[in-house]
C-alpha cells in the first residue's frame, strides 16, 4: 500500500505531536531526575555530609512518582532533607503534605522554609508549622539554626519568601553562629542578589538553594516563554559569581500550567566534606 506524500507528512506531524504532548504532559511529571554533587574535597568515596534538595512540590495528591520519590529517600538516608517552598498551594492541601512527610522516615531531619504559593494559597502557618514538626522539620522564617554531624557544624539560614512574605535576611543571619558548613535557603533567585550583597567575610556560606522557577516548567530548546516574578535572571542550575554560588531547582510539581516540557523534575544531592 503506497502513502502519499502529503499524507506521510501529516502522520509523522500527528506522531511527532503525540509524542511531544506524552513528554509534556506525562513523562517529565512523572519521573523525577536525581542530580548529585561533591562539594570541596568530597568525593564518592569520602565519608560525606549528604543533603537532599527538595522543592516546589505543589502537592495535590500523594501519588505512585512520590511515594517512589520517599521510598528513595528512605534508602538513602541523607544526614538532611532542605525544602526550599511551594510545597502546597492551597490551604485545603496541607493534610496532603501530612500524608507525603509521614512517608518519610521520621529519623531524618528536615528544614522547611516558605513559597510565595504558601501565601497565595492562604495556608495557615501556625498549623503548617505543626505539621512539619510532627514530621521531625523545622520550619524557618528568617532565621538560622544549626545542626552537627559526623563532627561537622552545618548552619541553615532559612529567609521568608521574596514574593507573599517578608524576605529579610539580615534578620535570618543575626544569630549565625561559625560554622563549618552553611547553607541559605531562599526559595526565589531574585533575592539572591540581595544575599550577596550583604554577605560579609565573618559568614561563610557554601552555596545558596532557591527554586520557584520550575526550570522554566516549558523550555524549548532554549526558548522559555514564561518565567515566574521573582526568578530574576535565573532559571535552572549552578550559578557561579565572585560573592556565592547558587543551585536552582527545578522542582518537583507544577504550577498553572501542568505540564513540563525540556525542564524534568528533580531533586539534588549535596555531598559536603567532613
Amino acid at each position: 500500500m503506497r502513502i502519499s506524500r502529503r499524507k506521510f507528512i501529516q502522520t509523522a506531524a500527528l506522531i511527532t505531536s503525540g509524542a511531544l504532548l506524552a513528554e509534556a504532559f506525562w513523562i517529565e511529571k512523572f519521573f523525577i531526575d536525581i542530580n548529585e554533587f561533591f562539594i570541596g574535597t568530597a568525593t564518592k568515596d569520602t565519608e560525606n555530609i549528604k543533603v537532599v534538595q527538595i522543592s516546589d512540590l505543589h502537592l495535590q495528591s500523594v501519588n505512585y512518582q512520590l511515594k517512589q520519590l520517599t521510598k528513595k529517600l528512605n534508602k538513602l538516608k541523607p544526614d538532611l532533607i532542605l525544602i526550599t517552598g511551594d510545597a502546597i498551594d492551597k490551604a485545603e492541601n496541607i493534610s496532603v503534605l501530612n500524608d507525603f512527610l509521614k512517608l518519610i522516615s521520621n529519623d531524618i531531619q528536615k528544614v522547611a522554609i516558605l513559597g510565595n504559593w504558601e501565601y497565595w494559597g492562604k495556608v495557615d502557618l501556625a498549623e503548617l508549622n505543626q505539621i512539619y514538626a510532627d514530621n521531625n522539620c523545622k520550619l524557618l522564617i528568617n532565621q538560622t539554626t544549626q545542626y552537627s554531624f559526623k563532627n561537622k557544624t552545618l548552619s541553615i539560614t532559612g529567609v521568608d519568601d521574596y514574593l507573599g512574605g517578608n524576605a529579610d535576611f539580615e534578620t535570618s543571619i543575626k544569630n549565625y553562629q561559625k560554622s563549618d558548613h552553611h547553607i541559605i535557603l531562599n526559595h526565589c533567585p531574585q533575592y539572591s542578589d540581595h544575599i550577596a550583597e550583604k554577605l560579609t567575610p565573618d559568614i561563610n556560606v557554601d552555596f545558596i538553594l532557591s527554586g520557584h522557577t520550575h526550570g522554566g516548567q516549558i523550555n524549548i530548546f532554549g526558548f522559555i516563554p514564561f518565567l515566574p516574578q521573582g526568578s530574576g535572571k535565573y532559571v535552572k542550575g549552578w550559578y557561579n559569581t565572585n560573592t556565592h554560588k547558587l543551585y536552582v531547582s527545578k522542582g518537583i510539581g507544577t504550577s498553572i500550567f501542568p505540564a513540563r516540557f525540556g525542564a524534568k523534575a528533580e531533586i539534588a544531592i549535596f555531598n559536603l566534606t567532613t
